[in-house]
């Protein structure tokens, strides 16, 4: 029997429901679900996590659908997929990567993973980190908070 793998990756700052639909819906997709932590540093397209990546892998390390979850590598992206050597490579509806370029990248470095865009969880407005960030300043404020 062959297993198929498949990896999953994000910053996955401040969880919420968006994350978990992705999570299981990538896990749908194969036998073992590999999850790669962005690494607080490599993390540059949007503001920097809030919780530390130690934090954050473990609460994805922690969820039903993961099997594996692991921290990338602090300079290239593509060493955990080479060692996993992954069947379908997930990404979110809102993660930046261009699907093309990420084929070609995977090709160039001899990887045949699939590809697969997984679609935004369609319940609730606060499925994105961003928008509970903002919801929470909006609802505190920033010179309303407390200490203890």
């Amino acid at each position: 029997m062959t297993v198929r793998r498949v990896v999953a990756t994000g910053t996955f700052d401040i969880l919420h429901p968006g994350h978990i639909f992705y999570l299981q819906e990538s896990k749908k997709l194969g036998d073992e679900l590999f999850v790669i932590v962005a690494r607080d540093e490599n993390v540059k397209h949007k503001p920097h996590p809030i919780l530390p990546e130690e934090q954050r892998l473990a609460m994805i390390a922690a969820l039903k659908p993961v099997d594996h979850a692991i921290l990338g590598d602090h300079t290239d992206m593509f060493r955990p997929i080479k060692e996993i050597r992954p069947d379908i490579i997930t990404i979110g509806f809102n993660q930046y990567f261009d699907e093309g370029k990420l084929r070609k990248e995977l090709s160039d470095r001899d990887l045949h993973a699939k590809v697969v865009r997984i679609g935004k969880y369609a319940d609730g407005d606060l499925a994105s980190s961003r928008l509970i960030v903002e919801r929470i300043i909006e609802a505190r404020g920033l010179g309303n908070q407390r200490t203890g």
